[in-house]
């Protein structure tokens, strides 16, 4: 069979078999899924992205060696914040990481993870970078945080394959993170609406959320913040 037959024949087994889809308790792994028409299904999940700010110019602008350091740390604190709050890691896609959060309090803990991640970013990241290279550049960060119910399943080829998350919440989180690095946490109105007074107000009683409408999707209702935690 040609590359062409069979890629014509994936086509017509995919798009003429129904798919069979069963309510998911925990996050799956591509093993748990077929490669046919099998889904999970969640009736909602909250999706963290945390993406590397300016990487593009970063790259081109700086010695491999530093790109790859600022590249690998950024990461490992992504990842470690996921883990420490519960959300599972179900991508890294370059300069970024996917989570996956599916508890009773899944929008707390990822907020609580994109104001702790904020925080080692600034003071933990960054003064180690300087104590090792002359430089002025700064690590810059946007995490974007959406909830919506929400399915998975399995795609690519035997041998080479992963997840696929097919969902607003996966889509719109993805597209929070193009937003201003000056407010490094980005949040959907359906998230703001999850969340306790804990994650909605500072340690003085401040609002720490900042209101907007985002022009490039619908005018709809998104909110931003400076603010970080600190954690041990």
């Amino acid at each position: 069979m040609s590359i062409a037959d069979d890629i014509t024949s994936n086509s017509k087994d995919t798009y003429g078999t129904a798919w069979s889809v069963r309510k998911g308790t925990v996050v799956p792994d591509p093993k748990d899924l077929k490669l046919s028409n099998d889904a999970v299904y969640f009736e909602r999940a909250t999706v963290l992205y945390a993406d590397l700010d300016g990487s593009t110019n970063l790259v081109s602008s700086s010695k491999w060696e530093f790109s790859g350091q600022v590249y690998k740390t950024f990461l490992y604190a992504a990842s470690r914040l996921i883990r420490k709050h519960g959300g599972s890691i179900v991508s890294y896609d370059g300069d970024r990481v996917m989570g996956i959060f599916i508890s009773n309090r899944q929008c707390n803990e990822a907020v609580s993870c994109a104001l702790e991640l904020n925080y080692a970013i600034k003071k933990l990241l960054q003064p180690e970078l300087e104590k090792k290279w002359t430089t002025d550049f700064k690590i810059r960060h946007v995490v974007g945080i959406d909830t919506s119910e929400i399915r998975v399943a399995r795609t690519g080829v035997r041998g080479d394959n992963d997840l696929v998350w097919i969902g607003n919440s996966a889509n719109l989180a993805a597209k929070l993170t193009a937003l201003s690095a000056d407010y490094p946490t980005w949040i959907t109105d359906r998230v703001h609406a999850y969340l306790d007074n804990a994650q909605k107000f500072g340690p003085q009683g401040e609002n720490i959320w900042k209101g907007w409408n985002w022009t490039e999707h619908n005018k709809d209702q998104i909110y931003s913040t400076t603010y970080w935690r600190t954690f041990s």
